[in-house]
């Protein structure tokens, strides 16, 4: 498959072009930042910015899919309005450009904020685990522009009826467990801000390109998260002391995690700890 990928510098992308081109996959990467080795036979490199509508179309000619990942992954780093506008319009340039190209199979980056969480003055929450249906109460710049993100897929597959869009929701993506233990462990951050979750690197990737061949039309929004959290106290346990009040619906047995992945299993085939290797 000839697949265009977007935020090729990132850290999600540098592991979805790894991956793909492991498995065989041709690539057209789009990115602001040029890599120092940025053309072979199995990969082109388009330098564009996601604001940049008409390079975009361009480079996404004669590709069968697209993976989006250019986004500012966070807010914090940038005024309000820059990180909003940035990934509204980003989304919506891709989705159009890829359209526009005839491009039926597309993936792009979400987040567990897009119902807001990490970044709400106080999150809620209706029930654990969470899952695709919970709703949305995102209040800050960035959970808003996730959410309006896959509110734009929607909208292109009511219009487009032979597509097929996935938005995928990380949180704190990293290479292992390990690595996710250390940043809750050495970061002064809340249980009910992050939930102790977390999303495998090779996860990620994997989940990003499974999208690509994944047998559904239309949109739909996926949780891509461990099935495990980055702490070892019981998952019921905290659940009891930090949120008495909100009702377990599901497994949260031994310390599993306060999100549940059983929809992109369902309908991806895609599972954490297969693309994990553990």
């Amino acid at each position: 498959m000839k697949i265009a990928v977007t935020g090729t510098s990132g850290n999600i992308g540098r592991a979805i072009v790894e991956m793909a081109l492991a498995q065989g996959h041709s690539l057209v990467c789009i990115d602001r930042v040029v890599p120092d080795d940025d053309t072979s036979d199995t990969l082109k490199f388009v330098q564009a910015d996601m604001s940049e509508y008409d390079k975009l179309v361009e480079a996404f000619a004669g590709c069968d899919g697209l993976i989006h990942m250019a986004a500012i992954p966070s807010p914090g780093r940038h005024p309000d309005h820059i990180v909003h506008n940035n990934n509204v319009v980003g989304s919506y340039n891709a989705l159009r450009a890829a359209v526009e190209q005839g491009i039926k199979r597309i993936c792009q980056a979400s987040s567990v904020n897009a119902i807001g969480h990490s970044y709400s003055r106080k999150p809620r929450y209706d029930n654990f685990p969470i899952d695709e249906t919970h709703a949305n109460y995102s209040e800050d710049p960035y959970s808003l522009s996730k959410w309006i993100c896959e509110a734009q897929g929607d909208s292109f597959a009511r219009r487009y009826e032979d597509i097929a869009i996935s938005s995928l929701r990380f949180h704190m993506v990293v290479p292992e467990r390990s690595d996710a233990v250390a940043i809750y462990a050495n970061n002064d951050l809340s249980v009910d801000h992050h939930l102790w979750a977390w999303t495998g690197r090779a996860a990620a990737a994997d989940a990003s390109i499974k999208c690509l061949e994944a047998p559904f039309k239309g949109h739909e929004a996926f949780y891509i998260v461990a099935p495990d959290t980055a702490e070892d106290t019981p998952s019921q346990s905290i659940a009891a002391q930090q949120f008495p009040n909100v009702p377990i619906t599901g497994d949260l047995g031994g310390n599993r995690s306060f999100f549940s992945a059983a929809k992109a299993e369902r309908l991806l085939g895609w599972r954490h700890a297969d693309a994990q290797g553990k």
